[in-house]
């Protein structure tokens, strides 16, 4: 299994890219930009097929390279089904101040406990709004991939339509800080100090939410 972490765009925006060896296939999730070099990368993994693209939310910074990289790959746009509506209802004035293309509408939508398979990797869905209605994180074998929930020593703004500290913060303690301490956390930006942190970490140190 592959797993790598780039930063995209002009946004601190963390895309992941996940593949299988085996079957050469591979996903990406919040390819916000960037897209010539995040698939010279996959094709350098061996990862000749993009089968998916997986938002975490439907915010601009996150979904902004959804357009170009359906366009070069033909990957279907995976996203939960509270956000369905708003990726493809971006407002105007949003798209000019990011210089932003809108996205495609979602191919498939999902919710808590479904699996994602690519190959022989299966990544499991988490619900955690509150940072969006339909904001989701990412579990694989020992990793979560916390979209704007949850940063490196920060949590995600909850001053947007939509958000909401209670539910955030519900979700961080109810869904995330309840995985085994080890669990390596893959978060939405480049906020922090390093660029993964643990479950452990976040729950003994994280200001805003502590375990």
């Amino acid at each position: 299994m592959i797993v790598k972490q780039y930063e995209v765009g002009s946004f601190s925006v963390f895309c992941y890219l996940i593949g299988d060896e085996e079957t050469q296939e591979g996903l990406f999730i919040d390819p916000a930009d960037d897209a010539k070099r995040l698939l010279s990368e996959a094709k350098s993994h061996g990862l000749n097929k993009i089968k998916y693209i997986l938002n975490t939310h439907s915010h601009v910074d996150h979904i902004m390279g959804n357009a170009e990289m359906v366009k070069k790959t033909g990957a279907k746009i995976i996203i939960h089904e509270a956000d369905a509506v708003a990726l493809s209802r971006t407002p105007s004035y949003l798209l000019q101040m990011f210089g932003a293309t809108a996205s495609p509408p979602a191919d498939t939508t999902v919710k808590e406990g479904d699996v994602i398979e690519i190959g022989s990797a299966r990544v499991r869905v988490i619900h955690t709004p509150g940072h969006s209605p339909g904001g989701m994180s990412l579990y694989l074998d020992g990793m979560v991939f916390t979209g704007d929930t949850l940063f490196v020593g920060s949590v995600g703004r909850t001053d947007f339509p939509g958000s909401s500290w209670d539910v955030l913060e519900a979700s961080i303690r109810k869904k995330l800080y309840v995985l085994p301490g080890e669990t390596v956390v893959f978060p939405g930006h480049n906020y922090g100090s390093t660029p993964t942190s643990t479950i452990q970490n976040e729950r003994r140190h994280n200001p805003f939410v502590r375990g």
